[in-house]
């Protein structure tokens, strides 16, 4: 959608993006979901409302999104 918005064939605006922010769109994205879900669980949400808002269908895929991302578990985390 990104690449549309912008005219470029998502080939060439995932190459750009890549060269400008320093990773790939998806890469950036789940990244700065994790950041979110990280300021959320120091604020006191549970695990389970944050996987939710961050938009994970389960508690289990935003745990091993996080740990794989973050490099700790979320509960290690606060």
């Amino acid at each position: 959608m990104l690449a549309r918005e912008v005219g470029m064939s998502r080939s060439a605006f995932a190459s750009q993006f890549t060269r400008r922010v320093g990773r790939p769109p998806i890469d950036y994205l789940i990244y700065w979901r994790m950041v979110l879900a990280r300021q959320k669980l120091a604020a006191g949400s549970s695990v389970a409302a944050v996987a939710g808002e961050v938009g994970y269908k389960s508690q289990s895929a935003f745990t091993q999104a996080f740990k794989r991302t973050m490099g700790r578990t979320p509960r290690s985390d606060v």
